[in-house]
């Protein structure tokens, strides 16, 4: 060995290899190009994830994952970000893009500020400077200087929204990334190069763009957009009220949370515009049923959107509204354990729709609409059977059945229940407000969030095993929640623009105790540095009846 020489430890082909000190990560996977079936994208370094760009001066483990990874997907779609806006930048001067949440397969954007609009002939040439940039085959290249350079240098390219941001962390140190020539700051790593991103796609969408990832089903073609009208308008809602309110990025948040009258107003405000979206949901179910319709509320939504609050704060507006509602839990219609289907990994697939009995519940639904009285099963989870107790159930006069559960907006669920008589209801938190123009919090990142905090709480499971766990649950959400969205009589977003300042109290401590030397570190510390951008909020400025007390504790509600 040299002086000059290290060793490093590789997990994908579990063996040491020696390198230059001081060699980066792109060289090491030049020298083990043959052994490695795929084309990394990124890495991680002793499990916290890396660029290629990444030098290397001490003995480390190293993983390299392709873009068809978790981690490698959200790299490919950061990097498509800089991409566009690297184009933006070069046909359009002194044109802003903002880039809001992801809808309809892709990322949706908008141009402002200048005299470009997201017309298809600027929409086109932008996606062609894009291309041609990918086939230059141009280097995002990190970069790490004091924060206050770092912070004078997004200033003078027009970034304000960023260095704000950036002033508020004190951090001593940012990383950014150049390409060529243009700088810009995302809160992960960016891909080696252009040439990694050749499957994008751009197009118009509403008064904006769509930005098109790859097809994680076909990696070498972009995404197909799908129809998500009402999801863009509760999106749109909420957005259009951060803007009232001065709110669009955590910038302007942390401005608020300095002066505490600002930030008591701004929960009040937050809170109230879900109480009005209770009510406003409960005053139409109420006309249709005066009409002799919606007998039945079905409320759906993905892990941690706030289903079981919400239903609760339905039936409170539903009661104001001179309607009965009776609840019915879809646990109670599990098969027995033994007769749970299994997934492609045979496993037992408790998120399927056909761990329910379909033919029981349908049947009861029918019965009880019918006016008769029902038996009740309660499912018995230690037993994994369901038994009958004597609880019965008849509705009576002005009563509505409220059921919520993740399958509430498939058809299947309620195939015999004509559509008259249902009512759906689709929560999730839609997050609306940005870190800067250029990076959105991601619905699944705030949902992730409270299920870490909620099962730490309540169900003693670590932010480990919850993290382990989200992929899988985001396989099902895929399957058998988001394909059904578009079937709600109304959407509720349930999330709270203050909300991550609150949790970021209950959460870090939580994800502080993943152990470094497991895979899940990586996520925890990304995790840990989004929160990292939230000044801390005091949980005793949430009512007791917000919705965010369903993951914290101390809710007016019995769970």
């Amino acid at each position: 060995m040299t002086n000059n020489e290290i060793t490093v430890y590789c997990k994908n082909i579990n063996e040491h290899v020696a390198m230059n000190g001081g060699d980066t990560l792109g060289n090491l996977y030049e020298k083990l190009k043959d052994r490695l079936a795929f084309k990394p994208i990124c890495a991680t370094l002793n499990n916290e994830v890396r660029s290629l760009h990444t030098r290397v001066f001490a003995p480390v483990q190293v993983e390299f994952f392709d873009a068809q990874s978790r981690l490698g997907d959200r790299v490919y779609l950061l990097s498509l970000c800089m991409l566009l806006y690297k184009a933006v930048s070069d046909l359009f001067p002194g044109t802003h893009l903002r880039i809001e949440h992801s809808v309809s397969n892709g990322i949706y954007c908008h141009l402002y500020g200048g005299n470009a609009l997201a017309t298809a002939e600027n929409v086109e040439a932008i996606r062609a400077r894009m291309k041609a940039l990918v086939d230059q085959d141009l280097p995002f290249e990190p970069h790490t200087e004091l924060t206050t350079d770092v912070v004078e240098k997004l200033r003078a390219q027009g970034l304000s929204d960023k260095a704000q941001v950036l002033t508020a962390t004190h951090n001593i140190y940012t990383t950014y990334f150049s390409l060529d020539g243009t700088i810009d700051t995302y809160y992960s790593q960016l891909a080696p190069s252009t040439a990694c991103l050749a499957a994008f796609n751009l197009i118009t969408y509403k008064d904006g763009m769509l930005l098109l990832p790859r097809d994680s089903a076909a990696p070498q073609r972009p995404a197909t957009p799908i129809v998500q009208d009402k999801v863009f308008d509760a999106f749109t809602e909420y957005v259009k009220l951060n803007t009232i309110i001065g709110m669009k990025n955590v910038g302007e948040l942390n401005r608020a949370v300095e002066n505490k009258y600002d930030i008591r107003t701004l929960i009040n405000v937050a809170e109230a515009v879900h109480e009005r979206k209770f009510a406003g949901i409960a005053y139409e179910i109420a006309q249709r049923y005066k009409q002799g319709g919606a007998r039945v509320v079905l409320l759906a939504g993905p892990s941690s959107s706030g289903k079981t609050t919400s239903s609760k704060r339905l039936a409170i507006q539903l009661m104001a509204n001179l309607l009965v509602p009776k609840v019915i839990s879809l646990d109670n219609y599990f098969v027995n354990r033994d007769a749970t289907p299994e997934d492609e990994h045979g496993e037992k697939d408790f998120e399927s729709l056909y761990a329910l009995d379909l033919d029981l519940f349908n049947n009861d639904l029918n019965d009880l609409i019918a006016g008769k009285e029902v038996k009740m099963p309660t499912y018995n989870f230690e037993k994994g059977e369901r038994e009958y107790r004597g609880d019965t159930l008849k509705l009576g006069e002005n009563t509505v059945l409220l059921m919520e559960g993740i399958h509430g907006l498939n058809p299947e669920l309620t195939a015999s229940i004509a559509d008259d008589q249902k009512f759906r209801v689709y929560a999730s938190a839609l997050s609306t407000i940005n870190i800067d123009d250029h990076n959105w919090l991601t619905t699944s990142d705030n949902r992730l969030l409270r299920r870490i905090v909620r099962d730490y709480k309540y169900r003693g499971t670590s932010a480990r095993d919850t993290i382990a766990r989200w992929p899988s649950v985001r396989r099902g959400e895929k399957k058998w929640i988001f394909p059904y969205q578009e079937n709600a009589d109304a959407i509720f977003n349930s999330s709270l623009i203050f909300e991550l300042g609150v949790m970021r109290q209950f959460a870090e401590e939580i994800l502080n105790q993943v152990p470094r030397d497991v895979p899940e570190y990586a996520e925890a510390k990304r995790l840990l540095s989004l929160l990292s951008f939230f000044e801390p909020i005091c949980s005793k400025c949430v009512p007791g009846n917000s919705l965010l007390r369903e993951f914290l504790g101390g809710s007016t509600f019995h769970y």
